[in-house]
């Protein structure tokens, strides 16, 4: 648990060593388990680190490497931090979970296979949900009436969108960026969907986790009989406008759209992205256009719930997450 809350706050040996005294060779035997400290030396570092001293005493395991949504070239630093943090967060969310027994709905589970595809997961659940064929106007409360909790979080960059966890196999969450716009968030969620219900639970059906979960996204967001009925071969910047409002995606992914569902050729489509790039829209599209950021309430929910149930004043409920009382309010409030 120390070398955990080391990791989340960015800091290696080294640094814990200079910030609190503590040698970096006993740092190291410490997290080994080679050696033990003082409670004075022990201090020194729990003080440094910011964390509340009930997630010392836990004997926790952290969760299995996983894949998150994010471009190229993040430095491994700050990609330790972010899954060291969110580490931190699940083990708050499960014992939140485990003491009010949210058990909403069991998770689908639609593995992919050669012949059975994203597409069809997408499908399947939009079909078991009972969705209305069309847009999906609010994915975020559907997620939520489903059980699926989501939580904006600061990656401290742009160049991670998000992660997906499935807590005791049971309970899904959603760590998403929290600089998101309106647009990309609702892929982004529809993206840890699909690798939820395709992958979590099934690690030895894989063939290309993020190819299927963008699939998975499109097909969920975009189905393909709805949505061909608005694509032609005269796919320009006005017409992805038009249907940006009514699909409530990125112009970005109706046209990578209809060039799978083979409206347009890869021509076609690199003259519109051309089009962006001239026209310095391709990372920004229109403000005018922008989608409507969707937050969800329900974790909130939960633990003002839980946390009248159990009469917990601040500093207790945030004990309770393993956090200060600052940190605390900042991420779930």
């Amino acid at each position: 648990m120390i070398a955990l809350a080391r990791e989340a706050r960015g800091y290696s040996q080294a640094d814990l060593a200079d910030l609190s005294g503590v040698s970096r060779p006993s740092i190291t035997r410490l997290e080994q388990g080679d050696l033990h400290l003082n409670d004075g030396f022990i201090k020194n570092m729990t003080d440094v680190l910011k964390f509340s001293d009930s997630l010392y005493s836990l004997d926790a395991e952290p969760l299995p490497p996983a894949i998150y949504r994010r471009r190229e070239n993040v430095p491994a630093k700050l990609m330790n931090k972010v899954d060291a943090m969110i580490n931190v967060y699940t083990l708050g969310i499960g014992r939140l979970l485990r003491g009010i027994q949210f058990d909403k709905l069991v998770v689908p589970s639609f593995p992919t296979t050669p012949t059975e595809g994203a597409n069809r997961a997408a499908m399947l659940t939009r079909r078991v949900w009972n969705l209305k064929d069309g847009v999906i106007t609010n994915l975020t409360s559907v997620l939520e009436e489903k059980g699926f909790i989501t939580l904006p979080v600061d990656f401290e960059t742009e160049r991670i969108d998000s992660r997906g966890v499935l807590i005791d196999d049971k309970y899904p969450v959603i760590f998403y960026n929290k600089k998101l716009l309106g647009d990309r968030l609702r892929f982004t969620l529809a993206y840890e969907l699909g690798h939820i219900i395709m992958h979590t639970r099934n690690p030895l059906t894989r063939f290309d986790d993020s190819k299927e979960a963008n699939e998975f996204a499109a097909e969920f967001l975009m189905p393909k009989k709805e949505i061909t009925k608005d694509l032609d071969e005269k796919l320009d910047l006005d017409r992805l406008a038009e249907l940006k409002s009514k699909w409530l995606v990125s112009m970005h992914a109706l046209l990578y759209r209809a060039e799978d569902l083979n409206v347009i050729t890869e021509n076609q489509k690199r003259y519109v992205i051309n089009r962006f790039n001239h026209l310095k829209i391709r990372r920004r599209e229109p403000k005018e256009l922008d989608v409507p950021i969707e937050r969800g309430q329900l974790l909130r929910d939960l633990i003002t719930k839980y946390r009248s149930k159990q009469k917990m004043n601040i500093k207790e409920i945030a004990d309770f997450f393993y956090m200060k009382e600052e940190e605390f309010l900042a991420t779930f409030s």
